[in-house]
């Protein structure tokens, strides 16, 4: 198939890749702009421009694609490009930018979105690191017609993943990558076809997986354990749950649950690991990092900044 792609992260970059191992055509891949990362806060390409560019395909970078004057000549010269491409359809995969009706309408076969989870739960822009906060035995991936609403519009097919114990939005994002690529590859050409139509969702089960933002970081011990121990699966690696001590903040990585008690934020012992007790049960933590330092041991980082049980976190 002769096909658009639009996404910017590594989860979209697994699907680009698995189409150019398919065989697809893929004349043109938009991506967002080139963004600051790192220490030396230099602009880095996307892993989808970096996986088009290595594959010679056509890359464009709007700001923006409403053309009604908003995003001026980024939407002009995107509307332009894609009507050049002449997409039979457009896949799309963590793309970062609402695509308004005129690029909804313009592939001869429209628009299909991959998205990591199995609508309606989870609509919105973090619904891996949202299953796992939420305690979910199961995610999975869905293969979705876009329309105009934020992830409503009905589903071709979707596959479910078990959640495991010890995933973090990490390692689950990998496997939903994987998936989703492999989803894709299988059904894009039944789709193409009219040979599996796409069903409306469900009207019951909707919820939304708004975006992380830092605020949320900080550990709140009066909540319990369980529900911090799943917090810090989904905040890792970003944005990292914290909690401050004397002025330090750091971070915890590594969690458990232990039976033990005690004011929520007091350290009840500080050895191997920092156990601290929460509004239900306690919090064995396993791995902590110091500002500027990097995951460690929590023993590790103990000996270098002790911590004496009955001590109060914030």
């Amino acid at each position: 198939m002769r096909l658009a792609f639009a996404g910017t992260p590594e989860f979209a970059r697994v699907a680009l890749a698995a189409l150019f191992q398919a065989g697809h055509e893929v004349p043109l891949v938009l991506t967002q702009p080139d963004r600051p990362a790192g220490r030396g806060m230099k602009r880095l390409a996307s892993p989808v421009k970096q996986q088009a560019v290595q594959q010679g395909a056509r890359v464009i970078q709007p700001a923006g694609l409403r053309l009604d004057g908003r995003h001026g000549a980024d939407a002009q010269a995107a509307s332009e490009a894609l009507v050049a491409a002449a997409p039979d359809l457009m896949v799309v995969a963590a793309y970062g930018l609402i695509l308004p009706d005129w690029v909804l309408a313009l592939p001869r076969l429209g628009c299909l979105n991959i998205h990591a989870s199995l609508l309606p739960r989870w609509r919105g822009a973090a619904p891996i690191q949202r299953a796992l906060e939420a305690g979910d035995a199961e995610t999975g991936v869905a293969l979705m017609r876009m329309e105009a609403g934020l992830d409503t519009g009905p589903v071709h097919i979707q596959q479910a993943l078990a959640i495991a114990a010890d995933d973090t939005a990490a390692t689950l994002h990998d496997k939903l990558a994987a998936l989703g690529a492999g989803l894709l590859v299988r059904h894009l050409p039944d789709i193409a076809a009219g040979q599996l139509p796409a069903r409306p969702q469900a009207a019951g089960g909707v919820s939304y997986a708004a975006k992380i933002d830092k605020s949320e970081a900080h550990i709140d011990w009066s909540c319990a354990a369980e529900q911090i121990e799943r917090r810090l699966r989904a905040f890792d690696p970003f944005p990292g749950c914290s909690f401050v001590v004397e002025g330090e903040t750091i971070k915890a990585w590594r969690g458990r649950c232990v039976e033990a008690s005690g004011p929520a934020g007091e350290v009840l012992s500080a050895g191997d690991e920092l156990v601290v007790a929460c509004g239900h049960k306690a919090l064995a933590l396993g791995t902590l990092q110091r500002q500027g330092g990097r995951r460690l041991p929590a023993g590790e980082v103990l000996r270098a900044r002790p911590l004496a049980p009955g001590m109060r976190l914030a």
